[in-house]
């Protein structure tokens, strides 16, 4: 389907258009249906302050390397595929945590849940691509709208329903929104076997693979997502103490202050990937993304109480990096398999980074017994995001990048006898 051709929206999508939703719906469950309810499991499972730590840190672990791995289930089972696996993983994931007996099937189902979650992350964006080219802004802009929504969701009904129904029915009742998500994309395959169409991504150079790193446009995106996800774990881990140390806030008043931030994040979700495709030059919005990031950061350090409110909302407002980052993976790639690569590339070094970043902040509070340093060191990661700013102001596909470098190594070379290349290395450098 060519990127320039605008269909209805329900034009033989119907099945993929809900499978989306529904996805999206079910990426944040596994990372914010226990955290609330972490007490109530204590109390049936001992579990050790390392190993209540260990569960916390899993997330952004399991997302960084399902992240590298997805590319490869894409690649074997075809993005369609790999949903139904990530949807399936899920389900196992949440029914095992539920019926854990110990510690260790707790930490299981948690790993294979999220390892589900990760895939589901990765896949998503090409998937959008798949189903929906002449729409990938408006798709994406609904689906993190609804990754938003599956955030806030779990951890709100989290403890009241543990507190009438039990912790057990608390986690697994997340299982049935995976079963529901699959219902769809079982469609979606059965549909596409039947009429003998694949979507098994095509097998990509290894230079593409491989070397995206090699890639200014696939290492922008990657700071940006990077800085976007260090941010923001760093402020879910430690934002509500920082606000009752250096601002006064009360416990109440700081998680009421740690929700405006979400609450913020769900509009300009909405609204960044729209802005995105109509601005045709990303390089503002990520300008935007970052000074919020830097003002909101700025102003809790030099002063923090007598506006904490609005600091707070330019922290939230930064998150625009998100979105940006999500349709630039889409935007910024010619083919599914770069698509894909992009995608597994930006997001496994993001929640890689996203792992370190509330540890550093722990430890630079440890070690100078106050906020100003931690909040240096957040001030000076979200000036990273401002040399893709620079970067990424040409429309400049991955693809091609890379293939300015093949083919500055091919025409390095030696031509052939009669001073013409091959045409296999004509095709080499056209690539």
């Amino acid at each position: 389907m060519s990127d320039n051709v605008r269909l209805p929206l329900w034009a033989g999508r119907t099945a993929a258009l809900a499978g989306i939703v529904l996805v999206a719906f079910t990426l944040r469950q596994a990372v914010a249906a226990m955290s609330p309810i972490l007490g109530d499991i204590r109390t049936d499972i001992p579990i050790s302050t390392l190993g209540a730590g260990l569960l916390g840190t899993l997330p952004p672990i399991l997302l960084a390397i399902s992240g590298f791995a997805a590319p490869r289930v894409a690649r074997r089972l075809g993005l369609d595929g790999g949903i139904v696996l990530a949807l399936l993983l899920m389900t196992l994931g949440h029914l095992v945590r539920a019926s854990a007996p110990g510690f260790a099937a707790l930490l299981g189902g948690s790993v294979i849940a999220l390892t589900g979650t990760g895939l589901g992350n990765v896949l998503l964006p090409p998937v959008v691509r798949r189903w929906f080219p002449d729409r990938v802004a408006l798709l994406t802009a609904v689906y993190v709208g609804v990754v938003g929504v599956s955030t806030a969701v779990p951890a709100a009904l989290a403890a009241p329903v543990a507190e009438r129904a039990g912790w057990r029915f608390s986690l697994g009742i997340w299982a049935v929104t995976a079963l529901v998500a699959l219902v769809p994309w079982t469609v979606v395959v059965v549909r596409e076997r039947r009429l003998r169409r694949s979507d098994e991504v095509p097998t990509e150079p290894p230079a593409l693979l491989r070397g995206l790193w090699r890639s200014r446009v696939a290492v922008s995106i990657t700071v940006v997502f990077s800085t976007s996800t260090v941010l923001t774990y760093a402020a879910f881990a430690w934002l509500p103490e920082i606000l009752g140390d250096v601002a006064g806030s009360t416990p109440t008043e700081a998680g009421v202050l740690l929700a405006v931030t979400g609450f913020v994040s769900t509009p300009i979700a909405l609204v960044a990937p729209l802005l995105v495709t109509r601005l045709r030059r990303p390089a503002a919005l990520i300008a935007a993304g970052v000074a919020c990031f830097v003002l909101g950061y700025l102003g809790l350090l030099l002063a923090p109480a007598p506006l904490t409110l609005v600091w707070v909302l330019l922290i939230g407002s930064g998150s625009i990096l998100f979105p940006v980052s999500l349709v630039l993976i889409n935007d910024r790639t010619r083919t599914p398999g770069g698509t894909v690569a992009l995608s597994g590339f930006a997001q496994g070094v993001a929640y890689g980074f996203g792992a370190l970043g509330p540890l550093v902040v722990g430890l630079l509070h440890d070690v100078s017994h106050g906020w100003t340093l931690p909040l240096l060191f957040l001030l000076a990661v979200a000036l990273v995001a401002a040399v893709p700013v620079f970067t990424l102001t040409r429309p400049v596909f991955v693809e091609d990048d890379l293939g300015r470098a093949g083919g500055r190594r091919l025409r390095s070379r030696r031509p052939p006898p009669g001073g013409r290349s091959s045409p296999s290395r004509c095709r080499d450098c056209r690539r």
